[in-house]
């Protein structure tokens, strides 16, 4: 086996354009219906049978009225089964030809009308052969012999010898399995590469030794790829330390913050800047706790994941949303509930995504908001409506973005960290599903998510 590529596909080639060739020259040979030589027993044969009858004619003049008499007996006493002869005399008439082989015999003579190299040709089922020379009464004549010629050759055949364009095809045809392989041993490792690519870019960041085999040039792509995997699973590795190192350095110093805060407010009372400390050491715990999941889920490889009935995910988290809807003097309109449809998921991360959207609604709506479920033979389609301020086109793309925030109502002063829409994203995405934001008919923002069912 060739290991090389370069050196695969140069063999190949030659190898295909030798094949090419050979058959261009060879198999033109191969036809019996060529001029050919005498084998050596026919030409004994043909130069005895000339011989005797050149023997039978010796006694007998031309001039004889009686001699085509005595050509004929001489003829038919030599004659064997399944055969018949005939004579071309120096003038070019035939002696002894049969009417219906007169095209046949004409074709022959221009071909092969020398003695001294006799030669042979097919015509179907009959086969012509000669010539060979009789001398008799000063004139010399050349004798040829028709037979039977067996079993013709096939029409097929016969027509990829008269049409000069079906042997390069036929040569082609015999090629294709070479070419095919060949480039069969060219897609099958760009075909693992590319699905091994694939599965870095869902964030599966494992090494594939099987692309450390075949033609060299695949096999030090494959090493490099994976040398490429090893580099980015240490980076990641570091910027989870670094994320999870920095998030807890920050408790420490939050916690005696918080500690502060309690101790100011029982010796000093409630005043506005304690709540406003307050509220922003809340916000800072939260933002710690979101930037620890988003990091966790980004580069999770790989999610503990079951089959779950949609109802099972959700149920919970929409019987929540409704207490909260009703503390805040809101409204949450369940469309359509969750059917009992199956999702081959993780329910917690799918859950929590949903939370996150639901909770978005509620912290921009104005008083209402809107969730239906809708099933197809293709997945599971989750729409969040609320009626708050909305988002502009051309910031929909970007809030999914971690700590992207718009100039308008959705900004600090809702109390949100900016990483919520990232997580719903990422949680979305490893479960091969999207995304997006849209206008809702409620004059707010619609939040659409899409899953794929399960076996989809």
């Amino acid at each position: 086996m060739i290991n090389s590529l370069t050196a695969r596909i140069f063999a190949i080639f030659w190898f295909t354009l030798a094949l090419v060739l050979m058959v261009a020259l060879m198999v033109p040979k191969l036809d019996s219906r060529q001029l050919a030589p005498l084998l050596d027993s026919e030409y004994q044969q043909g130069k005895l049978l000339a011989k005797h009858i050149e023997d039978e004619l010796a006694p007998y003049s031309t001039n004889d009225p009686f001699w085509w008499l005595w050509l004929d007996g001489a003829m038919n006493k030599w004659i064997l089964a399944g055969q018949h002869f005939f004579l071309v005399t120096d003038d070019g008439n035939f002696i002894g030809a049969q009417k219906n082989d007169i095209p046949l015999i004409r074709n022959f003579i221009a071909q092969s009308d020398n003695a001294d190299h006799p030669k042979k040709k097919k015509y179907g089922r009959t086969e012509i052969l000669g010539p060979f020379s009789i001398h008799c009464g000063g004139n010399y004549y050349h004798l040829y012999l028709i037979r039977s010629a067996g079993s013709p050759q096939s029409d097929f055949i016969n027509l990829m010898f008269d049409r000069p364009l079906l042997l390069p095809a036929a040569t082609m045809l015999i090629s294709a399995p070479l070419l095919l392989w060949l480039a069969w041993s060219l897609a099958k490792p760009a075909r693992k590469l590319k699905n091994a690519a694939d599965e870095v870019a869902k964030g599966n960041l494992k090494q594939h030794p099987e692309l450390e085999a075949g033609p060299q040039e695949f096999l030090a792509a494959g090493s490099s790829f994976n040398q490429m995997i090893s580099a980015l699973e240490r980076m990641v590795s570091a910027q989870q330390r670094l994320i999870s190192d920095i998030s807890h350095e920050l408790r420490t110093p939050l916690t005696r913050l918080q500690l502060a805060t309690a101790l100011l407010r029982r010796r000093h009372g409630e005043n506005k800047e304690l709540e406003r400390i307050e509220t922003e050491t809340q916000r800072l715990d939260s933002m710690i706790n979101d930037l620890l999941v988003l990091s966790r889920n980004q580069h999770k490889n790989e999610l503990l994941r079951e089959n779950v009935k949609a109802n099972e995910i959700w149920h919970d988290i929409l019987e929540n949303a409704k207490f909260e809807v009703e503390q805040m003097n809101k409204k949450l309109d369940i469309i359509s509930p969750p059917g009992s449809w199956t999702i081959y998921c993780n329910p917690a991360v799918l859950g929590s995504a949903l939370e996150n959207i639901v909770r978005n609604a509620l912290r921009y709506s104005g008083s209402h908001i809107a969730v239906a479920f809708k099933a197809d033979n293709q997945g599971v389609t989750i729409t969040v409506d609320d009626d708050g301020p909305g988002v502009p086109p051309e910031d929909r793309d970007h809030i999914f973005r971690p700590f992207y925030r718009t100039d308008e109502a959705r900004d600090r002063e809702s109390g949100g960290t900016g990483l919520g829409l990232a997580i719903v994203q990422t949680a979305v995405e490893q479960h091969r599903g999207w995304v997006k934001a849209e206008d809702s008919p409620l004059g707010g923002l619609r939040l659409m998510i899409w899953l794929p069912l399960h076996g989809r």
